[in-house]
């Protein structure tokens, strides 16, 4: 296929699902091979893991290397089948990690124990029980306007996910308060929602900084294979524009981006302006919504029958 202009995207922690992945695990057997490399890498069952019902898939320790193997698991499929291989590269939260593998600024073996060491450090600094994120939900929403609704609560702006969507993230039990306070500011919007989220710690906030250094370590020990050159394709959630293609700028970005706002709006606006067609790839979809509030059409790509769909399309209807 053609994919001179194609852009992909991957998802982050939420999207986790039991089951992620298997079909392409039982069908393709370089798909296999990527779970494998995971489990030989980290020394446990990465498949076992995403295929089974443990509980610990929702930790996120075992969250953030179980995602990252599907999402590559499912690249590696598509480009056996089907020819895929993108130009341009972004990921969400820990998607951008897979980005970075994708566009092959990181090698997999290497990224697996950076983002395992990035889930324990940020489960760490915030117990279980302790954090929490939330979605703030309603039409054309101003990222400032929640801000200083919040001010003064143990909370700050985790994501600028779309004109629709804000995340806030910080102490559990200041999150009903933050309700309390926006549902007041926003009451006129009959659209407004506000969801906590099922996660096991407070992401993209201040209670991240105390890991900044140990994480700055990690990369700085673990990340030798770094291939700079290949950044300038992959877009930063911390700054977001693209990568510069330096070492030390990419290591900054990946630590700052521990515990400042995701600036995902701006993400796919510099993804769109490059990229004639879009997908997801990974076991969720919740960016193809949010193209959707900027007017540009992400096509999701979640199980092997979807890609199918997707890439053959005659065939998967006869």
């Amino acid at each position: 296929m053609n994919t001179n202009n194609i852009a992909v995207v991957f998802p982050g922690q939420g999207s986790q699902r039991s089951g992620m992945g298997k079909d392409f695990y039982d069908s393709l057997k370089v798909s296999r091979e990527t779970y494998e490399e995971a489990s030989t890498t980290l020394g446990w069952d990465v498949a076992g893991m995403c295929f089974g019902e443990d509980e610990r898939l929702n930790l996120t320790a075992y969250t953030q290397p179980c995602i990252l193997t599907t999402e590559i698991a499912m690249l590696r499929g598509l480009q056996a089948l089907y020819g895929f291989f993108p130009s341009f590269f972004g990921g969400h939260s820990l998607g951008e990690f897979t980005a970075l593998v994708a566009a092959g600024v990181l090698p997999l073996a290497e990224t697996l124990r950076i983002v395992e060491k990035r889930g324990q450090l940020m489960q760490e600094a915030v117990p279980v029980g302790v954090g929490g994120m939330a979605a703030v939900i309603s039409d054309n929403i101003d990222m400032e306007v929640v801000r200083e609704t919040i001010a003064g609560l143990p909370l700050d702006v985790a994501n600028a996910n779309s004109a629709n969507q804000v995340v806030i993230s910080g102490k559990l039990d200041a999150i009903p308060s933050a309700e309390t306070r926006l549902r007041e500011k926003l009451a006129a919007n009959n659209n407004f929602r506000f969801v906590p989220l099922k996660v096991s710690a407070p992401f993209h906030s201040h209670f991240m900084k105390p890991i900044e250094a140990p994480f700055t370590a990690t990369l700085l020990s673990i990340g030798k294979g770094l291939t700079p050159e290949n950044a300038a394709t992959v877009t930063s959630n911390f700054t977001g524009g693209y990568h510069a293609p330096d070492a030390g700028e990419i290591i900054k970005n990946l630590v700052s981006q521990l515990s400042n706002t995701v600036k995902w709006k701006e993400n796919m606006s510099n993804l769109a302006s490059r990229a004639d067609s879009i997908y997801e790839i990974g076991p969720g979809r919740p960016l193809r919504d949010f193209f959707k509030t900027i007017g540009v059409t992400c096509v999701s790509v979640t199980t092997l029958s979807a890609a199918q769909r997707t890439f053959q399309p005659e065939t998967s209807q006869s």
